[in-house]
């Protein structure tokens, strides 16, 4: 096998990630579609992940925010993260993934991250609270959208200068945890209130 299959999502271990992350983003998205049938059904009924007035996914699920597009956001997340799970469980597998597959997972993890961004924005700016299923789903976004965007830009699958390649590869998880932290403090300053109350 050539060391080239082997490293990056195009090997063994990057299909392994890629199919982990889409797991635990799919099991979180399912859960919230639970909770969310579960309130449909019962207007009383208060969801697992509502602590808190700031932890609350009651407030995020039954917001316009929460069926941005007519139907439950967490179906999104059902089908799309099945298929993220799929091409991990192939690329660990061994197969080569044609072109074709490669860019359409960009083009759905580019989707994926701005949804994600938006909502993000929402829950702190508008909603005035977070869904800590939703923050599972956007902590697996994050480092998928990373690992899939890296891996095409070094491997030229899209076009870069290698100047940008040499410095991907060299980043390693760097970009990850600065969205990560970036996040964090995000929350922290807009509920600083709550949290130092």
């Amino acid at each position: 096998m050539s060391e080239r299959s082997e490293q990056g999502l195009g090997g063994r271990t990057g299909g392994v990630m890629l199919a982990v992350l889409g797991a635990i983003a799919w099991l979180a998205a399912l859960v919230l579609m639970i909770e969310k049938v579960q309130s449909l059904a019962d207007p009383a009924y208060r969801p697992s992940c509502s602590i808190n007035p700031v932890l609350s996914c009651g407030s995020v699920m039954n917001s316009a925010q929460g069926s941005a597009f007519g139907f439950p956001n967490p179906l999104i997340g059902i089908a799309a993260f099945a298929v993220v799970i799929t091409l991990g469980v192939l690329l660990a597998a061994g197969l080569e993934l044609p072109q074709w597959i490669w860019w359409g997972l960009q083009a759905g993890v580019i989707f994926g991250i701005g949804f994600v961004a938006w909502l993000m924005a929402q829950s702190l700016y508008v909603i005035g609270a977070l869904c800590p299923y939703c923050m599972v789903v956007w902590a697996a976004m994050i480092p998928i959208f990373v690992l899939v965007t890296v891996d095409n830009l070094i491997k030229e699958r899209i076009p870069s200068p290698a100047g940008l390649r040499r410095v991907l590869a060299a980043a390693g998880a760097v970009p990850v945890v600065v969205l990560y932290a970036t996040v964090a403090v995000l929350i922290l300053l807009r509920f600083w209130d709550f949290w130092t109350a």
